[in-house]
């Protein structure tokens, strides 16, 4: 799960936050989410919401009911070689954390309302990434 979903799901004034609720409640298996994405979502939240909306977002993921996953150094690595493959598409830190995640797990589906980078991404793993919602 990437930052605008979960940002959805905590923000009611969000034009996606009741399909990310939906999604999230019949979500069943891993909820991984790498540690990477943390300061933007609460960042994300604290200027589009209040302080509290991001603290009792952190605390949610924090509890247990998500996987929270260090980057390891074979993650920072690919990367940098997905950076550099797609650079005329300039993808994002996080969305190459998630990529490079997703393939050192074994993920097949994100839960994403930004589906820029995904689309054009290929991973090593699967044909591609199953976007979700």
């Amino acid at each position: 799960m990437i930052p605008i979903f979960l940002v959805a799901v905590a923000s009611k004034r969000d034009v996606n936050h009741e399909a990310a609720r939906a999604a999230l409640r019949g979500l069943v298996g891993q909820r991984v989410i790498p540690n990477a994405v943390l300061p933007e979502i609460f960042y994300m939240l604290k200027v589009r919401e209040y302080y509290l909306t991001a603290v009792q977002m952190f605390n949610r993921l924090y509890s247990g009911a998500f996987q929270l996953e260090n980057l390891v150094n074979e993650d920072f690595r690919r990367m940098k070689e997905i950076m550099l493959h797609y650079a005329d598409h300039q993808f994002d830190f996080v969305d190459t954390a998630i990529m490079a995640l997703s393939e050192r797990l074994k993920i097949t589906q994100v839960y994403t309302f930004d589906r820029r980078d995904f689309t054009i991404f290929r991973p090593k793993h699967s044909d591609y990434l199953e976007l979700l919602p």
